[in-house]
């Protein structure tokens, strides 16, 4: 509205405007008002088109000196450690979500306490609204791979740690998924058992048909190495979760550690137990096959288990250097033990065993490696992480899981030292 002014007393100029209102530049957030004058009350606006609004918890919704990248700014998005921005408009820059496994019982059944070990740290609900559409986990399963019940409880637990010598890499504990029982030599709530020649846990059941489907109908191997007639996922685990994926995410990491006892005797057999990890993105950016836990070398990749030894020396580290392959595959030297045997010290895999010629433990391992897969900004994606024996119930494996994070960038999946 319009306001007055009036000359000053001594006839010099105009005093000041009393009264006069004149329109915000934005409405005010529901005081049913039409503060900018615009015929419109209580607009919300949303700039950006991030799926956040200025009234609905948005801090940074269109581009200014403190706003650089509004469409990645929202209540959405998870803070990027370092970059002096409040990423998730929560008010504090540079405040990640604090880790949150500390006491999680080894023996949990829950599955979002698995998600606590690898240090998924925030959930959400499915059909969350505005301010609390926040990223993070919406809801878990532990299952066979198939996707159907009948696991073995012995075969999934969450620990400190790992035998004498393996650390988490993040938080106070990690993820243990096995064919046998998740367990070093020292632990209860599931307790150890021998890993040769292993625990049948049954019943047996079929692969994650998708990725089967994907591959043929038939599960593939490394060059040269015997393929299994046999696509039943043997005494398998899988941890199935479902995500929303932060608004400014591209891509994720999440470090593992493979164990076998099928090293060194079973070495390029069809004896090859599989570690798989299928991510369920609308993302184009993954395997055709959905597994990211893969090894790459040019237009091949080859799926973590023990005949990595023969596709990839070198990322089967943790380990005893000497013949392998001595019980139906290619019997033949293997030097590629680059992290010696110190990490399996305490694990069970570090035990005498009658193997192949100098090398006397019940199996090796790859130390951590470090996994990458893609996702799209702010969807509901689902990860499954899935163990089997192949081929047999008995010579069992076991994986460790720890330190997810988020990045902004989009990645090359599969797997790399770490």
């Amino acid at each position: 509205k319009a306001g007055t002014q009036t000359c000053n007393q001594n006839g010099t100029g105009w005093g000041a405007c009393e009264g006069e209102v004149l329109p915000l530049s934005n409405d005010i957030c529901a005081n049913n008002k039409d503060d900018n004058c615009d015929g419109v009350v209580d607009e919300d606006p949303d700039a950006d088109n991030d799926g956040y609004t200025v009234c609905g918890g948005d801090c940074c919704d269109s581009v200014g000196p403190a706003c650089q990248t509004p469409n990645l700014v929202n209540p959405g998005a998870f803070e990027v450690d370092g970059n002096d921005v409040d990423d998730d408009c929560d008010g504090v820059k540079d405040n990640p979500v604090p880790v949150c496994d500390n006491g999680i019982a080894s023996n949990t059944q829950n599955a979002l306490d698995y998600a606590k070990a690898i240090d998924l740290c925030q959930f959400t609900t499915e059909n969350a609204q505005g301010v609390n559409k926040i990223w993070g986990v919406i809801s878990g399963s532990i299952t066979q791979p198939s996707g159907n019940d009948g696991e073995s409880n012995n075969g999934h637990s969450v620990r400190n740690g790992f035998g004498s010598n393996i650390t988490n890499s993040k938080g106070q504990r990690l993820a243990v998924l096995s064919s046998g029982h998740a367990a070093d030599i020292n632990d209860t709530n599931p307790n150890y058992a021998a890993f040769e020649s292993g625990v049948n846990t049954g019943p047996d059941q079929t692969a994650p048909s998708d990725w089967l489907a994907a591959n043929g109908n038939s599960f593939p191997n490394a060059p040269g190495c015997s393929i299994s007639n046999n696509t039943n996922a043997n005494d398998g685990q899988m941890v199935k979760l479902r995500v929303r994926v932060p608004t400014n995410a591209n891509s994720f990491t999440v470090k593992f550690f493979f164990f076998s006892a099928e090293y060194p005797e079973y070495v390029c057999t069809s004896f090859n137990d599989f570690f798989v990890t299928l991510v369920d993105s609308n993302d184009n950016g993954n395997p055709n096959d959905k597994n990211i836990a893969i090894y790459v070398s040019g237009n091949n990749q080859w799926p973590v288990g023990v005949n990595l030894v023969s596709a990839a020396p070198g990322l089967f580290a943790v380990c005893d250097n000497g013949n392998i392959g001595c019980a139906g595959g290619p019997n033949v030297p293997y030097n590629g033990c680059s992290q010696g045997e110190n990490l399996l010290t305490g694990t069970g895999f570090d035990l005498n065993a009658s193997a192949c010629a100098n090398n006397d433990d019940v199996g090796g391992g790859t130390g951590w490696l470090v996994m990458s897969g893609n996702v799209t900004p702010g969807e509901t994606m689902e990860i499954r992480f899935a163990i089997w024996d192949t081929g047999d119930s008995v010579w069992d494996s076991l994986v460790l899981l720890d330190h997810w994070e988020w990045s902004v960038q989009a990645s090359e999946p599969g797997i790399m030292p770490g």
